[in-house]
């Protein structure tokens, strides 16, 4: 198995992660992570995603005809290791004009300038007074001056939005006590559970985020399964889903089945860019629905995510 990391150049964002995303899929590869980020050049996609060795070419062939991406890259994947998108855009240094030169602003010399006569008659005026009637002897004949003004400076283009570096955190165990903070008050507030998961997210180390939300959602998924649903086992995985796996969904968010792949839509969870909180409804799946299905693996992709700028939340769901 490898992990590769693939950048891509789209013009339009809607429904970008999964078309892609079934296109990854169909040649044997799993997301692992997905970004999305807006630049002046169009959307620009970063997923990592782990399969096959051998798959790499059929890969990257069925991505260069991919008629979503304008332009695609993909790289070997090393965790920990920062990649700036192939496609970002290059910030610019703000434009400064140079000084207008000495020389382009001439002097007014006063020796071009021809004397003013005063009669002798005339009298002296005080400057400091503000009448004008004190003026009206003196008989100024010099031309009018044009002063040279400088130049206009021209406005400094626009510097262009720094795209940051993907950055992945090195994740960490759950945080079991959190978590067992957080299900303490299952039997009374479930359903509404969204503030205790919230309040979950921004109480756990940053990297222990996803893994304990996980954690959460498969002991919140086998307490349901054992409340509710106890007696439907020996269950082929698509009449879980719509016997079990719906329903139960649908008492926390809005959701819909289409095949194999549940659609979350305005997940309370992944509401933060950039923080998926897809990790809870793929543990809660996998704690409701691993009991209920005949000897067989339960595997639950997540294929996209609003956080990272999809329109919803995607699970893919196979034995």
């Amino acid at each position: 198995m490898i992990e590769l990391e693939i950048q891509g150049l789209a013009q339009n964002r809607d429904g970008l992660l999964i078309d892609v995303g079934r296109l990854v899929m169909a040649h044997g590869f799993t997301l692992q992570r997905q970004r999305l980020v807006q630049d002046p050049h169009g959307t620009l996609l970063t997923i990592v995603v782990r399969g096959p060795r051998g798959g790499k070419k059929s890969l990257q062939a069925a991505l260069d005809d991919c008629e979503r991406l304008v332009s695609v890259q993909i790289f070997p994947f090393v965790e920990g290791e920062t990649r700036p998108h192939f496609a970002a855009s290059l910030p610019r240094a703000a434009y400064v004009p140079p000084p207008v030169p000495v020389a382009a602003i001439a002097p007014v010399s006063t020796a071009t300038m021809p004397p003013v006569e005063v009669e002798a008659s005339d009298p002296i005026v005080d400057e400091s007074t503000t009448d004008t009637s004190a003026l009206q002897g003196i008989s100024a004949t010099g031309p009018d001056f044009d002063f040279i003004q400088p130049a206009p400076q021209p406005s400094a283009p626009p510097v262009a939005d720094v795209v940051l570096p993907f950055v992945e955190l090195v994740p960490l165990a759950p945080d079991e006590l959190a978590v067992e903070k957080v299900l303490r008050s299952l039997d009374s507030n479930y359903p509404n559970i969204t503030p205790e998961l919230l309040a979950l997210q921004q109480s756990v180390n940053e990297a222990s985020r996803e893994s304990s939300l996980a954690l959460a959602g498969q002991r919140t998924g086998n307490w349901v399964f054992a409340r509710e649903y106890s007696l439907d086992d020996e269950l082929d995985l698509r009449e879980a889903i719509e016997r079990i796996g719906v329903p139960a969904l649908r008492a926390l968010v809005e959701v819909d089945l289409k095949g194999n792949q549940l659609h979350i839509h305005d997940s309370p969870l992944c509401g933060k860019d950039g923080q998926s909180g897809c990790g809870f409804f793929g543990g809660f799946l996998e704690g409701l629905l691993g009991p209920a299905i005949a000897p067989a693996s339960l595997m639950i992709f997540p294929v996209c995510c609003r956080s990272f700028g999809a329109d919803a939340c995607v699970l893919d769901l196979s034995d």
